[in-house]
């Protein structure tokens, strides 16, 4: 007789982010992925810290306390060094309320006007936790991933600043990378490399 699933919610409507997590967590049958659209009183958590890990805990443990549920929380974006590490935490929301993918693109563009490729270095960080239904983070970790910032937009997948990024060593955004080749270098997949083993480890610890 197989072991139960474990449910584990993810703690996202971003169905883009959604998709990307999936993909990366398909292999493992174990795991029954739930979203917060699974869930009709699911809460808006409100992303008032100063950090990726400061929000993720907050959209894992009070997301977990309401529902009673396993929530993995993320919180990710992309910082620049020539603007000291902006947008940072505020990558989703960067060209002010009511921000799109494009306004945001548009806004970092103008913002490293006149700034030359060498120096536009940049990098994707994502973090994750895992709060237990009582509020308790058993799981905590983070990655990156480096590249810099283009002129223009180029590919036309992924989602946020995907079109701009890019990884040198390949000549090619993350939006031209395409899912099988970003599910290992992106800074999500990173993150989930050191993930997934303790989730394994957790899993078999409570069956």
């Amino acid at each position: 007789m197989s072991s139960p699933q474990f449910v584990l919610v993810l703690g996202t409507r971003n169905k883009k982010k959604r998709r990307e997590l999936e993909y990366l967590l398909a292999p493992y049958p174990q795991i029954q992925l739930k979203t917060l659209d699974d869930f009709q009183d699911s809460i808006e958590v409100e992303e008032t810290g100063t950090t990726f890990a400061a929000n993720a805990a907050l959209k894992a443990t009070e997301q977990a306390v309401h529902l009673s549920q396993f929530v993995l929380g993320e919180d990710s974006g992309i910082s620049v060094a020539a603007l000291d590490g902006r947008p940072g935490v505020y990558s989703a929301r960067y060209s002010g309320d009511g921000a799109t993918d494009d306004s945001n693109k548009v806004k970092l563009l103008e913002e490293l006007d006149g700034v030359p490729t060498a120096k536009r270095g940049a990098w994707y960080t994502c973090h994750m936790t895992l709060s237990d239904p009582e509020g308790n983070v058993l799981i905590d970790c983070e990655s990156q991933c480096h590249g810099r910032i283009l002129k223009q937009e180029k590919g036309s997948s992924g989602f946020g600043y995907d079109p701009l990024f890019e990884i040198p060593e390949y000549g090619l955004t993350f939006a031209e990378l395409g899912d099988e080749v970003k599910s290992v270098l992106s800074h999500r997949a990173r993150a989930n490399r050191i993930f997934i083993p303790q989730l394994l480890s957790l899993i078999a610890s409570t069956q």
